[in-house]
């Protein structure tokens, strides 16, 4: 029997010069082809995430979606999306962060969360933490605590974890 982590490992297609030249991209989309290495990644998630004992998940679009659902599932909790701006229907919070060349913005519902909530923010990677410190400043501006973030990859030579200091990080495959 394979072990979790190598399975789940196994079934992420590294994809070289993608987007640009010099890049190794890891390609998920493989291990959603893979029901048993997605269930053992989610299962992962489940077991890890629900050790910080949160009220609430938010999901980053839109990669995150897959998994926070999931997640949000599994352990009957709330599932919060946060999207690009003007994707959401109703009244927004916007937070917006730096890119290595300008920036971009993430918003949430402004009435998804709420003093008292502690949230799991979730993507699928972990790379600069650009994204994810943003979406855990969006949770705080709603009023709730960020109890913890959680990735299936992390990229650690890009530093990402360094960012969400202010919670514990949760990564199944590092690279």
């Amino acid at each position: 029997m394979t072990e979790p982590i190598a399975m789940i490992s196994a079934a992420i297609r590294p994809v070289p010069d993608f987007p640009k030249p010099g890049i190794l991209f890891r390609d998920i989309t493989t291990l959603l082809l893979d029901p048993e290495a997605t269930a053992a990644a989610n299962g992962m998630l489940v077991a890890r995430i629900r050790q910080l004992k949160p009220t609430h998940i938010a999901a980053i679009e839109s990669r995150g979606f897959l998994f926070g659902a999931a997640v949000a599932s599994e352990l009957r909790l709330p599932l919060c999306i946060i999207r690009k701006p003007g994707k959401l229907p109703s009244r927004t919070v916007r937070e917006s962060y730096d890119l290595e060349y300008g920036s971009d913005s993430i918003e949430i519902h402004q009435d998804a969360l709420k003093s008292g909530d502690r949230v799991v923010v979730i993507d699928d990677l972990l790379a600069t933490g650009g994204t994810a410190a943003a979406a855990g400043r969006l949770v705080e501006k709603c009023g709730a605590e960020v109890a913890g973030f959680a990735f299936v990859v992390e990229l650690k030579d890009l530093g990402g974890r360094e960012k969400l200091l202010s919670a514990p990080v949760v990564s199944l495959v590092m690279y």
